[in-house]
Parts: C-alpha cells; sequence; structure tokens
C-alpha cells in the first residue's frame, strides 16, 4: 500500500537490526487518515470471504480492526485481552503468546460469547514478526470451531519467519508493507507488488 510505505519510509527508523518504528503515525499516534486507507485496502481484499467479526490483540491492534470492520460494513470488533479482569467471565477461552516486542510471555482470552462457534472471522493486528500472536488468535478461533477467513497485517517483518510459515499454512494473508531488512537505522522495504 502506497500511502503506508510513503510513511514508513518519511518517518519509520530501524533499531538495531529487528526493531521498526513507526510509533509516530501507526500505533501510539494515530495517523487517521492513513488508518482509514488502510481498513479500506483489507476490506477490498477480504470482502468476498464474508467475515462476519474482526478479531485481533490489545491494544495497537484494535484502532486498525476498528477501520477494517468499518469498511467491511460496520461488523463487530472483538480484542483478545492480556489479563484478567474483574469484568471478565468465565467462560473463556484462552492462548499462551510470547509478545517480541515487550519480551513477555502473555495469556490472551476471550469471553466465548463473544466468538461465537462458526463465525467467520478476520484477523487483524499491526506487526506480524515470528507469528506468536496471529497464531494465539488462530489458537482461539480454533477452541470456538470459528472460521479464520484471512489475516490483513499492517507491517511485516519479512526477514523473520512469521508470514512465510502463514502462507505456506494456507492462511490468506495480506500484508500492506513488508520489510526486508534494516540497514544503518534505515528501513528496507520489498518492492510493492500490488
Amino acid at each position: 500500500m502506497e500511502e503506508l510505505r510513503k510513511e514508513i519510509q518519511e518517518q519509520g527508523k530501524g533499531i538495531g537490526k529487528d526493531i521498526v518504528k513507526v510509533d509516530m503515525f501507526l500505533n501510539h499516534r494515530i495517523d487517521t487518515a492513513l488508518l482509514f486507507k488502510m481498513g479500506e485496502e483489507w476490506a477490498e481484499e477480504f470482502r468476498s470471504e464474508k467475515p462476519e467479526l474482526v478479531l485481533t490483540v490489545e491494544a495497537s491492534g484494535i484502532a486498525m480492526a476498528v477501520a477494517a470492520a468499518h469498511a467491511l460494513g460496520d461488523i463487530p470488533v472483538v480484542f483478545a485481552k492480556k489479563s484478567n479482569t474483574a469484568v471478565l467471565g468465565s467462560e473463556t477461552v484462552q492462548a499462551g503468546v510470547y509478545s517480541f516486542t515487550h519480551k513477555t510471555q502473555n495469556t490472551i482470552r476471550i469471553e466465548r460469547k463473544y466468538l461465537p462457534e462458526g463465525a467467520r472471522v478476520l484477523i487483524i493486528d499491526d506487526f506480524l514478526a515470528d507469528g506468536q500472536a496471529v497464531h494465539g488468535l488462530l489458537n482461539l478461533c480454533e477452541q470456538q470451531k470459528a472460521t479464520v477467513v484471512g489475516v490483513g497485517i499492517a507491517v511485516e517483518k519479512g526477514f523473520q519467519h512469521g508470514g512465510q510459515d502463514l502462507r505456506m499454512e494456507g492462511i490468506h494473508l495480506k500484508s500492506l508493507a513488508i520489510v526486508d531488512g534494516i540497514e544503518d537505522g534505515k528501513i528496507v522495504l520489498r518492492p510493492d507488488d500490488d
């Protein structure tokens, strides 16, 4: 997606060999015009799959999931929580997920009633590195016998195995930008094939 690629090139920073810092427009401070264009891009890609809800993990994926859900006709958004809360019901599905960014192990959870059995689910998230978050969400869907119709990612780290693994598993994956590496603090994007 050209608009996202442009922002990554102009504002993004590479830290070390594996950190892609784009929080100034994507997930700490959000460029809302770009956000809704991203939602339209995912809607165009997945509309024919007829998703009934959009699923993500708190917190960075929520805004993107809302943009995609709105573009798909205002379908519901469900996000997996990373911590147990007093209001979370006892009937939950859970999966373990290691956060590459935070270097922590989390248990993500969703109340069963919010992820209905047989639902057609589109997963949306901000980053794809080694695929832990997506696989955790896939696990929750599998537990609920929900059908994952696709995965939409804002920025895929193509130098890590997550995207390749999902494609090999036959998952319909749409990454709006793929980073091939970081060289001297500069983010190197894969040529856009759209």
